[in-house]
C-alpha cells in the first residue's frame, strides 16, 4: 500500500436536506438530465443496483459514473426495522480527474426532483404537439412534482386529478391550478381521469398492488408515464394495457424489463415485453424512433444512479455560486497507487 497521500484542495460540501430544497430547480434538472441520456447507454457506467440486507437492517448503492459532467459516485439507501422502517440517503461525489470527495448530499429529495426530471426528459419525446388533456392517477408528492415537470416540458389544455381520498385529490388540483397555470379539477373515479387524457400521469401504488388503471379506459394513441412500479412486487399498469403500446421507453432497460412488478407480470402473459422495450438513451440519440401521433407510447421508470449524481452535481454548482451548504473542516484521503 503507497503512503504517498494527498488532502484535496477544496474543501468537502455538505448539502442539507433544506439546502436541496432550497436550491431544487427543476428546469435545471432537466436541462443536465437530457444531456446525460444524449450518451449511449453502458452498464460499466450504470451497473444498476446492489443489495445488503440482514432481514433488519439493509442498504441499496446505486453507483454512477456519467459520461457527462466532472463528478461521479453513489447513492446509497439505507433501512432499518429495528423501530419500524426507517431510512436514511446518502449521496457521495468524487471529482473524475483526481477521485478526490468533492460532496456529501442529503438524498432525501434529490430522489423525487431526479425521477420527475427524467419523466419530464422522457415525456417530451412521447408526446404530440399540441394542448393536451392529462389525467393524473395519485396526489401525493411524485404526482405533484411530475405533474409540474411534466408542464414545463407538455401543453397542458385540462388536468384532471384522482385519488381514493377526496380531500387529497382536491388539494393536488388546487395546488396545480395554482402553479401550472392550467385548471385542474378533482374526479371522482380514476376511470374519469385517464378517460379521453392525450397523457396519463401514473403515481400512486394501489393499496393491496393491483393495477390503478383498466387497459380499456387509455386512448388507442395516449402517452402514458408509470413510475409508481419499481420492484417486482409493486403494481401500477395491467398486463392488457403493455399488450396494447406501440413502444415502452425505460431509463433503464434491463431494470425495468426486470424489476418492475408490471413488465415481469406482462412477461407472464405472454407479451414479449423486449420486443417494444427502447432506452430513453436510444430515443433520444435518435437510434429509435418515436412516433408521437399514432399508437400507445408509454414511458417506464425505475430510477438509476446516473440520474442522482447527475443531480446532485447540478445542485453542488448551484450551491457554490450561491454560497449554500456547508463546508466541511475535514475531508478524505486520496491516495496514489
Amino acid at each position: 500500500m503507497s503512503h504517498e497521500s494527498e488532502a484535496s484542495a477544496r474543501p468537502v460540501v455538505f448539502l442539507t436536506d433544506a439546502d436541496v430544497e432550497q436550491l431544487a430547480d427543476l428546469p435545471r434538472a432537466i436541462a443536465a438530465l437530457r444531456g446525460a441520456y444524449s450518451a449511449p447507454a453502458d452498464e460499466r457506467r450504470n451497473p444498476g443496483r446492489i443489495f445488503a440486507d440482514s432481514g433488519r437492517e439493509w442498504m441499496r448503492v446505486m453507483p454512477s459514473v456519467p459520461a457527462s459532467g466532472r463528478l461521479f459516485g453513489a447513492k446509497s439507501i439505507n433501512g432499518s426495522f429495528a423501530d419500524g422502517l426507517r431510512v436514511s440517503y446518502l449521496i457521495s461525489l468524487f471529482d473524475k480527474e483526481t477521485a478526490d470527495l468533492v460532496a456529501l448530499v442529503d438524498g432525501n429529495r434529490v430522489t423525487g426532483l431526479r425521477t420527475a426530471a427524467t419523466t419530464a426528459v422522457a415525456t417530451e419525446q412521447l408526446v404530440r404537439g399540441g394542448p393536451l388533456r392529462v389525467g393524473v392517477i395519485g396526489s401525493g408528492f411524485e404526482a405533484q412534482s411530475h405533474a409540474t415537470a411534466l408542464a414545463l416540458v407538455a401543453d397542458f389544455a385540462s388536468v384532471a386529478v384522482y385519488s381514493p381520498t377526496p380531500a387529497n385529490r382536491e388539494r393536488l388540483a388546487g395546488l396545480l391550478s395554482g402553479s401550472i397555470g392550467v385548471t385542474a379539477s378533482a374526479v371522482a373515479s380514476a376511470e374519469e381521469a385517464v378517460r379521453g387524457a392525450d397523457l396519463v400521469l401514473c403515481a400512486a401504488r394501489s393499496r393491496d398492488e393491483s393495477p390503478t388503471i383498466r387497459a380499456d379506459w387509455v386512448g388507442d394513441d395516449a402517452t402514458v408515464v408509470s413510475i409508481g412500479s419499481t420492484t417486482p412486487a409493486q403494481r401500477e399498469l395491467p398486463a392488457e394495457l403493455i399488450a396494447r403500446a406501440a413502444v415502452i421507453v425505460a431509463d433503464g432497460v434491463d431494470e425495468v424489463v426486470r424489476g418492475s412488478g408490471d413488465l415481469i407480470a406482462a412477461r407472464a402473459a405472454g407479451i414479449d415485453v423486449d420486443a417494444i422495450t427502447v432506452s430513453l438513451n436510444e430515443v433520444l440519440l435518435g437510434e429509435r424512433s418515436v412516433d408521437r401521433g399514432r399508437g400507445i407510447r408509454v414511458y417506464k421508470s425505475t430510477g438509476s444512479g446516473l440520474q442522482d449524481i447527475v443531480v446532485a452535481e447540478a445542485l453542488v454548482d448551484l450551491a457554490r455560486e450561491r454560497g449554500v451548504g456547508t463546508l466541511l473542516p475535514v475531508g478524505i484521503v486520496t491516495t496514489r497507487k
